[in-house]
């Protein structure tokens, strides 16, 4: 599963909007569609997203209420 599906998937739990997600890792909207349709994201970038999400990152994200790895 590749690194995009996995913060959709995340996303889609959080109830959250890609949007909301890029207004907390300060880009736009349509930088962080783009890098999800790439699926291009640098290490610094993923663990900037999983600190966004509330979950811990180390090449998979576990979700730190539920201990649900993604």
């Amino acid at each position: 599963m590749g690194m995009a599906i996995k913060i959709k998937t995340i996303l889609w739990e959080k109830k959250m909007t890609i949007k909301e997600l890029a207004e907390k890792i300060d880009t736009s909207g349509n930088n962080l569609s783009n890098k999800l349709l790439r699926d291009n994201f640098s290490e610094k970038e993923l663990r900037q997203i999983a600190e966004a999400l509330n979950c811990d990152y180390d090449g998979i994200f576990m979700m730190r209420d539920t201990g649900k790895t993604i």
